[in-house]
């Protein structure tokens, strides 16, 4: 189905960086503005709020480049526990590089980054290293002494002053970093200390994205959000603080809730002012709901997103990483929402595929695989594994085929090119599976154009499937995920293994 706009950027863009410059108006000195959630490629939201563009907070900073200096801070502990970013399939340091070039791009500059909690783990200390080697300045933070009860002794010397202060130039310093709790908080309340103990008046304010607290609490867009940190136990709740200051509902997420006593005791005592904030609904810069144009486009695509989040989770799951009781909450989501996963309407045609793959074969083999992808006619295309192909593989082909009004008894692929790959994994690289997985087929792909004009029509027409979505009946190899991630289109599989060998699963 084509896909409509829900979403107007523009007016978003124009909504925040507004609220950014008049909270940086009230600080004398320098506004230090925690960046929550992803700075770049926030597919979230953009899934979500269907218009979004995932790069719109880089525009704002450009907008605001001359303005504005860049902190990014990532906690030792996942460094060392190599925390791995889902959506890029990459550990959190590398994930910290590819920002930092990222930015670079946009003519953007990181200013410092910043190690928290290091303890000296010796994968932070070569991350240190090779930062360093590339004349990037580098901060490690240790935990604060005193955290989070002795309020004394953390806004003191021997708390926030332990750590050395990041000298910046400009008004606005933008904190941000890989993931939760990379300790952008405690990076900005040790700046303020420091700016305070020396006579400058800063200030500190959160940037957000969600939940959106001007929606109501159990709108799909908030829903959605909870679906997406259901492994961090996250959930919306009415700001308390922000209801009794003020008489008005605002939506809040429970640790923000959860920690505002404790930080508004720190604010306090740092800046001795008593009035800083009244709510954490007050300290946030959330302008997301005046770009909303469109209710009922962000309602449905908010539901698709918590559908996604319960295949994911419930792979995860099966893979080991958490535990049933995320999976049974986003179960408990959907409920709320009255949505179940066939209401995702590429897993029936999946789930067919792989009924007619076994049927094919007539039960011989381990597994049958099936996909299918909704094009952006809405047209389902589906695919099925082979003993040539992975079901991603012949999916991706077959939908190419389709956009270029291509025969299904013309080959793409040639066959002596896919016999060289077979031969190569079987004879020489002594792999037992040689269908080929996604990423394979694309090479093969790439170099069978070079003698076949059908398949050069074809490749031309991959760009097409970005945005797209697409389920499988298994999890992916690696291989396909790579190629699908590559083509950025968005998958949802059923929590099954592709293969009974435990090693390659």
């Amino acid at each position: 189905m084509v896909k409509k706009k829900g979403f107007d950027n523009d007016k978003y863009l124009k909504e925040q960086t507004q609220a950014i410059l008049e909270y940086v108006k009230k600080c004398e000195n320098k506004l230090y503005l925690e960046f929550g959630g992803k700075l770049v490629f926030d597919y979230h939201a953009s899934r979500v709020l269907p218009g979004f563009d995932p790069n719109v907070k880089v525009r704002l900073l450009q907008q605001l480049k001359d303005k504005a200096d860049i902190i990014l801070c990532i906690y030792a502990g996942d460094i060392e526990k190599k925390k791995v970013r889902a959506d890029f399939g990459i550990t959190y340091d590398v994930d910290a590089l590819k920002l930092i070039n990222d930015l670079k791009e946009w003519g953007l500059q990181v200013k410092a980054v910043v190690i928290t909690r290091f303890k000296r783990q010796p994968a932070t200390k070569i991350f240190k290293n090779k930062l360093e080697r590339q004349n990037i300045k580098v901060y490690t933070h240790r935990f604060t002494k005193g955290y989070p009860t002795d309020i004394d002794l953390i806004v003191s010397d021997e708390g926030y002053g332990v750590n050395k202060y990041i000298k910046t130039e400009r008004q606005l310093v933008v904190v941000t970093g890989p993931g939760p709790g990379s300790g952008k908080l405690s990076t900005c309340l040790s700046q303020l200390y420091h700016d305070y103990k020396k006579g400058r008046r800063s200030g500190y304010a959160k940037f957000e994205t969600f939940p959106i607290w001007n929606l109501p609490l159990e709108h799909p867009v908030n829903i959605a959000y909870e679906a997406a940190t259901a492994d961090l136990k996250d959930y919306n709740l009415i700001d308390p603080f922000h209801f009794e200051a003020y008489g008005e509902k605002a939506i809040n997420y429970n640790r923000d809730v959860e920690a505002f006593p404790l930080l508004e005791r720190i604010l306090k005592k740092i800046t001795k002012d008593k009035s800083v904030y009244k709510s954490p609904t007050d300290m946030s810069v959330n302008r997301a709901g005046f770009g909303i144009i469109d209710d009922n486009v962000v309602r449905e695509a908010a539901k698709q997103e918590v559908i996604r989040r319960f295949f994911r989770y419930s792979c995860e799951y099966v893979m080991g990483v958490i535990n049933r009781d995320v999976v049974e909450k986003v179960e408990l989501l959907m409920e709320r929402l009255d949505v179940n996963i066939e209401d995702r309407c590429v897993v029936k045609p999946a789930r067919k595929a792989a009924q007619e793959a076994r049927k094919k074969e007539k039960g011989k083999g381990d597994i049958f695989c099936g996909a299918a992808l909704e094009l952006k006619d809405g047209i389902i295309i589906k695919g099925k594994n082979s003993p040539l192909m992975h079901a991603s593989s012949s999916l991706i082909l077959n939908s190419i085929k389709k956009l270029s009004d291509i025969p299904d008894k013309i080959h793409l692929l040639s066959p002596n090119i896919i016999a060289s790959i077979s031969n190569f994994k079987k004879n020489i690289s002594g792999i037992k599976t040689i269908s080929l997985d996604l990423e394979e087929t694309l090479i093969a792909l790439s170099i069978s154009a070079a003698t076949n004009p059908a398949a050069q029509v074809a490749i031309d027409k991959l760009k097409e499937l970005k945005d797209c979505e697409m389920h499988m009946t298994h999890i992916p190899s690696s291989g396909d995920e790579a190629g699908l991630r590559k083509l950025g289109i968005n998958l949802t599989t059923d929590p099954n293994f592709s293969t009974k060998d435990l090693f390659l699963a």
